[in-house]
């Protein structure tokens, strides 16, 4: 019986640890699935925007305005209207991925406190019952002892 509640009460204090590594090997995962994620997004836009670049080049070749200002200052345009697409879609990831990190903390506090606030509950219950039991336990004693002077 002493060996097992020993195991058990090891067992209940290392929990806690166990499940903080795997919380944070399982964080390091998702770390680095977005990382791999967000990569692959932004090459396959680069090609996009690439291939929107060139399409743009082609139709000026075509139409014999290569070296045409106001063709240079279309394909110019285009190119900075993707850099800035890339940087804003990079900028939001990073924000999503933060925003998501933040209410995965606030998650595990709020749970802890909520686990912290029931024990102390529980306690606190268990004294109330306690401190009854005795009271009521005192209750009859006096009420017996009364009745025994009472009858003598």
């Amino acid at each position: 019986m002493n060996k097992t509640i020993i195991a058990l009460s090891t067992f209940l204090l290392t929990a806690p640890v166990f499940a903080n590594t795997v919380s944070h090997a399982t964080d390091e995962t998702v770390a680095q699935a977005h990382k791999t994620a967000d990569t692959a997004k932004e090459k396959l836009h680069q090609a996009q925007d690439h291939g929107k670049e060139l399409k743009l080049k082609s139709e000026h070749a075509a139409q014999g305005k290569s070296d045409d200002l106001s063709s240079k200052v279309s394909e110019g345009s285009q190119k900075a209207w993707n850099k800035t697409k890339q940087g804003t879609e990079k900028a939001w990831d990073k924000t999503k991925q933060g925003s998501e990190k933040a209410w995965d903390k606030t998650k595990q506090g709020s749970e802890k406190a909520w686990d912290k606030t029931k024990e102390g509950s529980e306690k606190a219950w268990d004294k109330t019952k306690e401190g009854t039991s005795k009271a009521w336990d005192a209750t009859k004693e006096g009420a017996k002892d009364l009745k025994d002077k009472v009858a003598n």
